[in-house]
């Protein structure tokens, strides 16, 4: 099977902890995906909400620099352009995206964007739960949107080729993010709010604004997300997600986004090593072969490549703006 999932935490936790991107009792042991191929993997830094200033500089460059030593000597490709995801999908190789969840990286200085530009960053949360110097997260009280200075990252992520990811972010500053935006943005680790009434999840009408703007909604496997009773929760809640967005016209915007490392996963699941299994209860569920791949890895795919070639229009279009 082929898998482009748009979220996990393992580098985090690598880094964190110590460990490796290869440890056995980790969600994803890239030694453990040797059945997937092509294999196109996100690994999120991520910026707690207790991380600020110069402590989430250092804890970025800190995971940056672990995914450089563990990637040495690898058949692992970093992939930044387009081209780069084209010759894993076609090499049947293995593949990662560096991303970043939660702007607080930037440290209130948007020339820190460059740095991320220059690490190899194509995606970047705007908040994680909770308030930094972009906005308010969702689990903020009375949240507001987008500050004056996240307006100015929004425009600037964009001119740099780095995606916008609203997961985690308030409902105000999503619909701030589509008022400011002129790239498609994604929510790359969210389920339907319809199915499951969790404060993370998308409402209906944020699902239809993403997939209006062209851009993607990865499915995340967070127990709490999947199920109002989360101890209830198993992988067919995934397609009960699935089901929901796919009726509201997702067809070419749904996604996988697990979310591994980074949350509880459904008891009847085993990381990485369950995707096969969940493919095959796409398929039973009478879910079309073309459909189930377009979900595990075409949409994903497609998005990045389409991303490449709009931010690059956008550029020169500003440009002639401001002519």
């Amino acid at each position: 099977m082929r898998l482009f999932d748009l979220h996990c935490d393992t580098l985090y936790r690598a880094y964190t902890e110590g460990k490796t991107l290869f440890e056995p009792d980790f969600h994803i042991s890239f030694d453990r995906a040797q059945e997937i191929a092509p294999y196109i993997q996100c690994l999120a830094v991520w910026i707690p909400d207790e991380y600020r200033n110069e402590t989430a500089v250092q804890l970025f460059d800190g995971c940056v620099r672990k995914l450089e030593e563990q990637l040495a000597g690898r058949h692992i490709q970093r992939c930044v352009t387009a081209a780069d995801l084209e010759r894993v999908a076609q090499d049947n190789g293995t593949g990662i995206i560096l991303t970043v969840e939660g702007g607080a990286v930037l440290a209130g200085n948007l020339a820190n964007i460059q740095r991320l530009k220059q690490a190899g960053v194509r995606m970047m949360t705007l908040t994680w739960n909770g308030r930094n110097e972009l906005g308010d997260g969702v689990g903020v009280e009375k949240a507001g949107g987008l500050t004056a200075f996240g307006r100015q990252v929004i425009g600037a992520l964009e001119e740099n080729g780095i995606v916008v990811d609203i997961s985690h972010a308030s409902e105000r500053l999503f619909y701030d993010t589509a008022e400011v935006s002129r790239l498609p943005f994604v929510a790359s680790h969210s389920d339907a709010k319809t199915v499951c009434p969790h404060r993370r999840n998308l409402t209906d009408e944020q699902f239809r604004v993403i997939c209006e703007r062209g851009g993607l909604v990865g499915l995340n496997f967070c127990r709490d997300f999947l199920h109002k009773q989360s101890t209830n929760a198993k992988m067919y809640d995934i397609i009960r997600n699935a089901e929901h967005f796919l009726a509201l016209g997702g067809e070419k915007t749904l996604a996988i986004g697990g979310d591994f490392d980074g949350a509880d996963i459904p008891a009847d699941m085993d990381g990485i090593h369950s995707m096969p299994a969940l493919y095959e209860m796409f398929l039973h569920h009478n879910y079309s072969e073309t459909l189930v791949r377009d979900i595990f890895f075409n949409n994903a795919l497609d998005f990045f490549c389409r991303y490449e070639a709009i931010q690059r229009a956008e550029v020169i279009s500003r440009k002639k703006e401001m002519v």
